[in-house]
């Protein structure tokens, strides 16, 4: 598996994920000028992850923030299960640290998104809080808890040590 630089040619499959109905409660949706708009963003990075073909997307901004910060804004793969998230989401910081010279990576999950919290923490990632019943979900028809994690550099490298 690898990691590759979006292009306007991967708009079609990230929407094909944004809109799948079953990740609706998990995951939001961007429309197609925005991820235009983002593929000439420098503070944003747009990766598709592949095997031959794309089986995932992530979504990185606020690069170059003065602080270090950078925000994994969204992922999806197009299957869940068989231990692939814990790869990628590795792949992801791995790109961060290394590649972006994150000094925070952050994120947030859907309280509802039991299986991304569990590869988070396994992962290493520190919740650092919860804002409940903050962001509205209309497939589910309410709002729903975000969990907000984070990972400094020093723990990155503590574990790659």
């Amino acid at each position: 598996m690898t990691l590759r630089q979006g292009t306007a040619a991967d708009i079609g499959f990230i929407r094909g994920l944004t809109t799948r109905t079953d990740y609706a409660p998990f995951i939001g949706d961007t429309d197609e000028a925005t991820l235009q708009g983002w593929l000439q963003d420098p503070t944003v990075r747009i990766l598709i992850w592949e095997a031959g073909s794309a089986r995932g997307f992530a979504i990185f901004r606020e690069i170059g923030d003065p602080s270090g910060r950078v925000e994994l804004f969204r992922i999806a793969l197009d299957r869940a299960g068989g231990g692939q998230g814990d790869i990628f989401f590795a792949a992801l910081l791995d790109h961060a640290f290394g590649d972006l010279g994150a000094e925070k990576l952050w994120l947030d999950a859907s309280g509802e998104n039991s299986r991304a919290i569990k590869i988070y923490a396994r992962a290493g990632c520190v919740l650092e809080g919860v804002q409940r019943a903050q962001w509205w979900r209309p497939a589910l028809g309410r709002a729903v808890d975000l969990h907000l994690f984070g990972m400094l550099r020093r723990e990155w490298q503590a574990l790659r040590a």
